[in-house]
């Protein structure tokens, strides 16, 4: 394939605007798929994706389309739109020379469209601009059109007006894409140089690498190198995505497929790295990915402790396909064996943990999530805490530092004042207000990301009622009073359910810790206290009283002593039950520090 008749984009948007949509209708008029094929998000193959009509990994399908007379391949990189999926939408773009920045004709330019067309604009990319939807009852499109002027500062003079549902105007799309988006720089006769972009693991043919060609060709049978690993493999099978894979003969500089080299090994494939040929090297890697930077943490624990291995080797196949996925093993005296995993988010946690309970069939018992701190010891030393158990005492603290996020709001106008509220009183420091219209406003605050990825965006969509949006980027660390909460069931600290909370707030946040876990452990034959320490100082409790057999109800009458030893002999066993007892804490308890948050 000729380089002048290849081109590579994205498309971006915010979430919910109809980027899979549009791409469905891009397959099904280019004649990729049949109408008997067609399916609504045909790009998203996950099960949990369609369940939640989210997209939640990049997907990359080649397109053959016929303009003027001549075949033009067309690779497009369907991106997530939600801001726990930000990494993944950079790592396509990197593949790309162009995107189309599609935005609903009624809602406009929201968080996650000014936040995805600025990592376009870094990458160097052409974009063109495509407000969707444009078949609703009400529409503002001229409106829509001025704020990507103001807003992103894009030309909207030629946006496409679409409707990806209808099937309106998907010409106009081919069209932009072959004539506005620059085509693929690269050099056939250069030694070859490919990008990994992606990778996933199948069970019967291993590890599917994703790639990008820049320069160069590979064909079936070439010895390829994975220059990061210094992995040298056999390919023995490539070919492109169309949509599903499809073998060919050869991949030439512009062009996107997978390779197949039968590699077993997860750890040899990294997202990132570049693939040369074996005997012709190419100089230099290519400059790959920012490592993402997991910022929202939790354990995983397999309900049976002989579920540890299996665990592993799932969470191993899970993290090769999602790179912005990090685990490592962790022991608990409550929970056994297990992993700490970290995650860009609260909605990336959840859908690894579904991903893991549905595609894998795996029980697991998981903690609350917490975020990522820095604490500065007496010595000066910087240690980066991701787990509440690594807390040292607080003798040894001299600082303790919290992540804090440059938060986007835009809301209607009449909600400014709600969310100055919400932010001010989650230890937000007002930053800007602009108004995109007389309508609508974008707010934006500094925040600590601890009040942020709990429940910010519920309440955020409660407050405007589903009109406000966000979008959040971590900034730093800063300085805080912040403390360790722990929590003792039965004058024993129970380690999973240890948390960090700010000073100000930790008698309340420990009032409605114990409260929930009163609610979620069961009763004993024993009576169990549940009290929040932090540090030696008890600063809430609660009771479960104990089960109570009336030992009595068979004495008639007669002598009182007879009752008297009775219940003095139940008194002696609840007392020796109390000492010895073990209190079993469900499963739910473990996420009730969550829960007591969303509470308080």
């Amino acid at each position: 394939m000729e380089v002048r008749l290849i081109r590579n984009f994205s498309i971006i948007a915010h979430i919910d605007h109809g980027k899979s949509t549009l791409a469905d209708q891009l397959l099904l008029k280019s004649g990729t798929i049949s109408e008997r094929e067609f399916r609504s998000q045909i790009l998203d193959d996950l099960d949990i994706e369609r369940d939640r009509g989210i997209t939640v990994k990049a997907r990359s399908v080649t397109i053959d389309y016929v303009y003027k007379g001549e075949t033009y391949e067309l690779n497009l990189i369907d991106t997530p739109g939600h801001v726990d999926f930000h990494y993944e939408v950079s790592r396509s773009l990197a593949a790309c020379e162009g995107a189309l920045l599609l935005i609903d004709a009624f809602q406009g330019v929201q968080a996650q469209t000014v936040a995805n067309a600025y990592a376009a604009i870094e990458s160097d990319l052409e974009i063109v601009p495509v407000v969707n939807k444009i078949d609703l009852v009400v529409t503002r499109v001229d409106e829509v059109l001025d704020e990507v002027e103001t807003v992103l500062g894009l030309d909207a003079s030629d946006a496409l007006k679409v409707s990806a549902k209808a099937g309106i105007n998907i010409e106009s799309v081919f069209e932009a894409i072959i004539e506005r988006l620059p085509q693929p720089t690269g050099d056939a006769k250069k030694p070859f140089k490919a990008l990994v972009f992606d990778s996933k693991y199948d069970k019967y043919r291993g590890v599917v690498t994703y790639v990008r060609v820049v320069d160069g060709c590979i064909r079936k049978g070439d010895n390829i190198r994975f220059m990061r690993e210094g992995v040298n493999s056999e390919v023995i099978e490539l070919g492109q995505f169309r949509p599903g894979l499809v073998p060919c003969e050869e991949l030439g500089p512009g062009q996107v497929g997978y390779i197949l080299t039968g590699v077993k090994e997860l750890s040899r494939v990294t997202v990132g790295d570049t693939v040369t040929k074996a005997r012709e090297p190419a100089d230099e890697p290519l400059p790959g990915y920012q490592k993402p930077q997991q910022m929202v943490f939790c354990g995983m624990y397999p309900l049976d402790a002989t579920g540890f291995e299996s665990l592993r080797d799932e969470l191993l196949k899970l993290s090769l396909n999602d790179s912005s996925f990090s685990f490592q093993p962790e022991t608990s005296d409550a929970l056994g064996f297990g992993f700490r995993c970290g995650f860009l988010g609260m909605l990336h946690m959840e859908i690894v943990q579904q991903r893991l309970e549905r595609e894998q069939d795996m029980d697991l018992i998981q903690t609350a999530p917490n975020v990522t701190y820095e604490i500065v010891n007496r010595r000066g030393d910087v240690m980066v805490i991701d787990n509440p158990q690594d807390v040292p005492d607080a003798g040894d603290i001299q600082e303790f530092r919290e992540p804090i996020a440059r938060v986007t709001f835009i809301v209607p106008a009449d909600n400014v004042g709600t969310i100055m509220q919400l932010s001010q009183d989650r230890r937000g420091i007002y930053k800007n207000t602009e108004f995109l219209g007389p309508k609508r406003a974008q707010v934006i605050y500094e925040l600590p990301l601890s009040e942020i990825v709990y429940d910010m965006y519920d309440k955020l969509k409660s407050v405007t009622r589903g009109y406000g949006t966000m979008d959040y980027e971590i900034i730093g660390f800063t300085a805080a009073d912040l403390v360790k909460m722990d929590v003792l069931v039965k004058g024993e600290r129970v380690d999973a359910l240890s948390t960090i909370v700010h000073r100000s707030t930790s008698d309340r946040r420990g009032r409605a810790l114990v409260k929930r876990l009163k609610t979620e452990i069961n009763k004993h034959q024993f009576e169990i206290a549940i009290q929040a320490a932090i540090g030696a100082k008890i600063i809430a409790r609660e009771t479960i009283s104990a089960f109570r057999k009336n030992v009595t109800a068979k004495c008639y009458g007669g002598d009182i002593s007879r009752k008297r030893k009775l219940l003095e002999k139940q008194k002696k066993g609840k007392k020796r039950m109390k000492q010895f007892g073990a209190v079993e804490i469900p499963q739910k308890a473990f996420l009730s520090v969550l829960e007591a948050n969303r509470d308080e």
